[in-house]
């Protein structure tokens, strides 16, 4: 398929104008007018670049891509690099932020709630551009052992901490570095918040607002909408398609 091609379907089909993002989704830098060889991960690192020009890729897209708001617009050292990789490699890479977290198929949100094992999982509307999710459990069940469930899902052991009531029924949840939406899982009257990443003053807010707490990992929870893009790609384009996770523990 044509770059404009892909870039236009990826647009329309992630919603992107719905998202206030801070940093420009899709095409971020052009390269092969024709694609054929899509790798997906999660963030455009020097390693996923590398590995992306060893499969021959035409396209490389992501979750964490470039030009973030506040950092430095010049391109040298690292910034410098990872992009000369790219357009060396004829490369064209394409990001998309909160419009792979939000989507309500492949996105990261959809896909960590099929993960657990999550009924009735939805957006809460109204607040956060829909991305804080909630859902339920079978049947409730102790901290520990959704601490475990967790475990089993993403391969890492969550960080766990907050409330004092023993079972979890109802969990609300969003990816990433999205500690801060605790306050909108307690208004939601859930049993338990997950976010990727998790800050000092989050335990406080755990503890103090009576909700369970689980940092799962910003990469771990961010694995598998971008893997579940680039599958949707090669089913409805043809294009060979490779996920590489290149593994990061924070």
């Amino acid at each position: 398929m044509k770059r404009a091609e892909l870039t236009s379907y990826l647009n329309d089909y992630l919603q992107v104008g719905l998202y206030k993002d801070y940093a420009p989704n899709g095409l971020q830098v052009e390269g092969a007018c024709e694609i054929k060889t899509i790798v997906t991960g999660v963030t455009a690192c020097q390693a996923l670049i590398e590995k992306a020009a060893e499969l021959n890729a035409d396209a490389l897209l992501v979750h964490h891509g470039f030009f973030w708001k506040g950092e430095p617009e010049v391109l040298t050292g690292m910034k410098y690099r990872r992009i000369k990789a790219l357009i060396d490699n004829n490369i064209n890479l394409l990001g998309y932020h909160l419009p792979v977290d939000g989507h309500p198929e492949i996105g990261n949100n959809a896909q960590l709630g099929r993960k657990l094992g999550l009924t009735n999982a939805e957006a809460i509307e109204g607040v956060a551009q829909g991305l804080v999710w909630q859902g339920e459990l079978a049947e409730a069940e102790s901290p520990q052992a959704f601490a475990g469930r967790i475990h089993h899902a993403l391969g890492r052991d969550p960080v766990y901490f907050g409330a004092e009531v023993e079972q979890i029924k109802r969990v609300a949840w969003c990816t990433g570095g999205a500690q801060d939406y605790i306050d909108i899982a307690v208004q939601a009257g859930v049993d338990a918040f997950i976010s990727g990443e998790m800050s000092e003053r989050t335990f406080h807010s755990a503890v103090e607002q009576g909700i369970h707490y689980f940092s799962a990992g910003h990469h771990a929870t961010e694995r598998y909408g971008i893997k579940a893009l680039g599958e949707h790609l090669a089913e409805k384009f043809g294009v060979n398609h490779q996920f590489i996770d290149i593994d990061n523990p924070v």
